[in-house]
């Protein structure tokens, strides 16, 4: 959980995040338009989609509103809130706080293409105007 000085939202598993995906292209859902999204791609059941929504709600990334006996969700929680967050958070606990040793590694790897490239440079010169 966020600690009282820590504004970042609490932690979303990588399960909980293939819901917020679901959330994310297409809301307000109901628990079993999510499951249709998910559930075949991962073995799951819409009472593990259920618990997964609960746990959203809980952490404050997913809203409920009631439509007669089932509730609707959608995300409190925009994507790119959601990539910001676990973008630093990544930068932090690998990297001591600088994303440069980041891009290195990326390139290193040879995980970056032309495309990446030419984007970074083009973010590099907007950023030092």
């Amino acid at each position: 959980m966020a600690s009282a000085d820590d504004n970042t939202p609490e932690r979303i598993s990588e399960a909980e995040h293939a819901v917020m995906e679901a959330l994310w292209t297409r809301s307000p859902m109901t628990a079993s338009q999510v499951c249709e999204d998910v559930c075949q791609k991962r073995d799951w059941s819409l009472a593990t989609v259920k618990t997964l929504l609960s746990r959203l709600v809980a952490k404050n990334a997913v809203a409920t509103t009631p439509d007669g006996r089932r509730f609707l969700y959608s995300p409190l929680l925009a994507r790119a809130d959601y990539a910001g967050t676990e973008s630093r958070r990544l930068v932090d606990r690998l990297f001591g706080g600088r994303a440069a040793p980041l891009f290195a590694q990326l390139a290193e790897a040879e995980a970056l293409s032309d495309d990446d490239l030419a984007e970074m440079e083009a973010l590099l010169k907007e950023l030092r105007k």
